[in-house]
């Protein structure tokens, strides 16, 4: 899930993750771009079909949608390292809109389960939102053992 992301060609990086390892994108609105950008397009290249994506209108949106019964906040301030997280099926692994990632409200909302952070080296502030995601996807994908991969 990404929350409010701004920055088109991230968002199609993610999209383009989503096909390659079959997880379902939930995009949270307001975004900061069409999704109809050909930037979008360009770096989701021809995943865009083979990606399940699905906008909505708020948080509140998602959550009645979602139903989820886990929510991983990805934050650079969690304390727990992305890969000490023991994923299950249905998981929501979350992540904040580009430059300043999730807010103190987001991530005290009553669906978040957990934080997780990736480490990196001090005094970098953040990876960019299409690698975090990648990076936290095929965490959870190979602790359930890469499931349909060839």
């Amino acid at each position: 899930m990404l929350v409010s992301p701004r920055i088109a060609p991230n968002t199609g990086n993610v999209i383009r993750t989503a096909a390659a390892t079959g997880s379902a994108l939930h995009l949270v609105e307001p975004l900061g771009f069409d999704l109809s950008e050909p930037k979008l397009r360009r770096a989701g290249l021809d995943y865009h079909d083979l990606a399940s994506v699905t906008v909505h209108a708020s948080l509140a949106a998602a959550w009645e949608a979602l139903s989820p019964a886990r929510v991983i906040a990805f934050t650079a301030h969690a304390t727990t390292i992305f890969a000490e997280v023991s994923y299950q099926a249905g998981d929501v692994l979350m992540f904040g809109p580009e430059p300043t990632g999730l807010d103190a409200a987001t991530l005290a909302d009553e669906h978040v389960t957990q934080q997780a952070r990736i480490p990196m080296l001090p005094g970098r502030r953040s990876l960019n939102l299409s690698n975090a995601a990648a990076i936290a996807v095929y965490e959870a994908w190979r602790q359930h053992g890469y499931p349909g991969a060839v």
